[in-house]
């Protein structure tokens, strides 16, 4: 599936009357993504964080009309994760969804299948991008944006506060709708 299936799948989900959006998972550490900054010459600024492992989960999709649905976990993302992000678009979301995302293996288990089977195909078809192609996938850009812009060089004593700052960046991103638009620009698709 390329730009032109894509296509296809958007006027699909058009005729239909399907909101369409694009569904990715990621990960926030608590170690900062350090990104350059304009601080005086001579005067490089330093970055305190303990080293640690821990992260939040998040799980998330946007919609062709620039509407954000999170999800945050402090565990791996597993099938279980994603089916509760499934119900919780058909409870937000009124009507007959396409949602488009990668072909991770939690994205294609026993459970997501049976939830399908179990009645919610009746209201939600999903597609997969091509492999090797995050490039068509709108989300990644904005995945980017909060982790490169809204949380730049951003250090938290913990996943609390994490969390909290994750939330404040996504509110900061829903009052950009440019920016969200310019992710469907980059990747082809608007």
């Amino acid at each position: 599936m390329g730009r032109g299936a894509l296509a296809c799948d958007k006027k699909r989900a058009v005729e239909e009357g399907r909101t369409l959006l694009f569904v990715d998972e990621s990960g926030f550490y608590l170690l900062p993504a350090v990104v350059r900054t304009y601080a005086p010459v001579g005067e490089t600024p330093l970055l305190r964080s303990k080293l640690s492992h821990d992260h939040l989960s998040v799980i998330g999709g946007v919609s062709l009309k620039g509407k954000l649905y999170f999800q945050v976990h402090e565990q791996a993302i597993s099938s279980v994760e994603v089916r509760a992000f499934l119900e919780h678009l058909l409870r937000h979301i009124p009507g007959k969804l396409l949602i488009i995302w990668d072909g991770a293996t939690i994205h294609r288990s026993k459970l997501i299948k049976q939830f399908l089977s179990e009645g919610a195909a009746a209201r939600i078809h999903l597609e997969r991008f091509p492999g090797y192609a995050p490039e068509l996938d709108p989300e990644e850009g904005i995945w980017c944006h909060i982790k490169r812009v809204e949380m730049r060089n951003l250090c938290c004593r913990d996943l609390d506060e994490l969390h909290h700052e994750f939330r404040a960046a996504c509110q900061r991103l829903r009052q950009k709708p440019h920016v969200i638009e310019g992710c469907f620009q980059h990747s082809g698709l608007v």
